[in-house]
């Protein structure tokens, strides 16, 4: 007995937060279309894609973390300044790396090139930060996009005052915009960062994860089922449309097919472009314009405030500063972070004297040059853990990224001095794939000219009904947070494929066998 329908309206490959608003638009536009949504990796979270963040025992977050780190073997799962400047290659929690592929002779390759593999993705495991875009990280050619991106707030349940009790935010927004404010519009000025999190009636900080995009209205929908443990190994055509999918199910090794009127690939911009690739659809900038942000992070002691008490909150979130947000301008093509240092994913080396509260961690992601030969190739001659065609990713950091890093480098320093006193002279510089900010390897296009394998509304050219998803799908250089932005591009397809199923008649619920 197969645990899987033999058709559906809609199948969703991959659980992350765009499958997930697919999912959550469509339940609500067309709440008669079945669908399925198939996630490779395991449930980690009640509710399934609950942000790991949100389980209180520490052990067994740490199990939910375990579990998501995909089928390869296990290593080194923190990564820090202080194990890169030794040279190590180690993932955050949660997440695991690329074990090969990830760096060609002269070149600057990923060398932390890293996915997740759970239930809700590596929004199980991110920072909820959520940014809209500003000038050139604005896709021009869609001129909805603010109300897409209202709309992605919504789903994503973000809110910016999370941390308005936090007693050191304030004070690091006010040094900060001293540094930052002049010259800049309201808009682009230092301001609390837009995230991903509210507050419980009692008190209590819930971080989204891909349960919140899915909401209610989803999980009650008698006409989707999740599907976790279920490996998508190609989408099925037949005369240029999509008719389904192909899965092995990881539990028992069998393998599916699920027909489909509509397939929406979802999985991340390293494994969209693969389950494409692997399906023979294969268009000319399938998995090109790969857009990694390279990450520069330094730290400082907050200066004139009190020092908090020994019983301070050492793990989790000690909520001191909050987090606070330097804007992606033109002229200063980089966007910043800034959050208590015991906040962020990538703390400074354990030997380092950290006071939680006072120190505050700075991070600057910075806008990258595009190039079409920026891309991940497959390599059908070898395969990955799960057997699935082997990625092979060549990227170079051009003149001006190399610029860009260095006008970061000193603007993080000059920014650690205004707010207190830096804990080294020198800021690191993280090892390219450090941001997990993967873009443009399934990039939206105006037209179908070659250099994008979507249209606007993430249709892939030439193949009717099939739909890309993911950070992979933002088609401009950015340094701010994709997230939000990827959230609403698929509120855009999701749309679109409410549209059409409204114009013909759905399946209706469908029985699994």
């Amino acid at each position: 007995m197969t645990r899987y329908p033999s058709e559906v309206d809609v199948a969703i490959v991959g659980s992350g937060p765009t499958g997930a608003a697919y999912a959550r638009v469509l339940s609500e536009q067309a709440p008669n279309a079945t669908i399925a949504m198939f996630e490779v990796g395991p449930t980690v979270s009640d509710p399934p894609g609950a942000h790991v963040k949100n389980i209180a025992d520490p052990e067994a977050r740490a199990r939910a973390q375990a579990a998501s780190e995909g089928p390869g073997a296990r290593g080194e799962k923190v990564a820090n300044p202080g194990q890169a400047k030794a040279g190590m290659r180690a993932a955050r929690p949660g997440t695991f790396l690329l074990e090969d592929g990830f760096r060609f002779e002269g070149e600057d390759g990923m060398p932390v090139a890293a996915m997740s593999s759970n239930v809700g993705g590596m929004a199980a495991h991110w920072t909820g930060a959520c940014p809209r875009p500003g000038g050139s990280e604005r896709i021009d050619f869609l001129p909805d996009l603010d109300d897409l991106l209202t709309e992605a707030e919504r789903l994503l349940g973000v809110t910016t005052d999370a941390f308005d009790a936090a007693p050191f935010g304030q004070i690091v927004r006010d040094r900060l915009s001293v540094a930052v404010d002049d010259g800049r519009t309201v808009e682009t000025r230092v301001q609390r960062m837009p995230l991903a999190a509210h507050r419980r009636d009692d008190g209590r900080l819930v971080w989204s994860g891909s349960d919140v995009v899915l909401g209610d209205v989803t999980r009650d929908n008698l006409a989707f089922d999740l599907f976790d443990e279920s490996l998508v190994t190609r989408v099925l055509t037949e005369d240029g449309h999509a008719t389904g999918v192909e899965v092995r199910d990881l539990r028992s090794g069998e393998t599916h097919r699920v027909a489909a009127r509509f397939v929406v690939v979802a999985a991340d911009a390293l494994r969209t472009p693969q389950v494409l690739w692997a399906s023979g659809i294969r268009p000319p900038a399938l998995g090109r314009y790969l857009n990694d942000q390279a990450q520069i992070v330094f730290a400082s002691r907050l200066r004139g405030v009190e020092t908090l008490g020994a019983d301070a909150p050492t793990t989790g979130l000690a909520e001191y500063s909050g987090v606070s947000w330097v804007p992606f301008t033109d002229d200063v093509p980089f966007h910043g972070q800034v959050m208590q240092l015991d906040a962020s994913p990538i703390p400074l080396a354990d030997d380092d004297p950290v006071v939680p509260g006072s120190i505050v961690g700075l991070g600057l992601f910075c806008a990258k040059d595009l190039q079409a030969d920026d891309r991940v190739e497959f390599d059908d001659a070898a395969h990955d853990a799960y057997g699935m065609p082997a990625p092979r990713i060549h990227y170079r950091l051009t003149e001006r990224d190399h610029e860009v890093v260095d006008r970061a480098r000193a603007e993080i320093v000059r920014l650690g001095e205004a707010i207190g006193d830096p804990l080294d002279s020198r800021p690191f510089t993280l090892p390219l794939g450090s941001s997990l900010h993967y873009q443009g390897t399934t990039r939206m296009g105006r037209t179908d000219d070659g250099t994008s394998v979507c249209g606007p509304d993430s249709q892939v050219w030439g193949v009717d009904g099939l739909f890309v998803a993911g950070n992979g799908v933002i088609p401009t250089a950015t340094a701010c947070n994709p997230t939000l932005t990827s959230v609403a591009l698929a509120v855009a397809g999701a749309r679109s494929i409410a549209r059409a199923l409204s114009r013909t008649p759905v399946a209706g619920i469908a029985s699994t066998p």
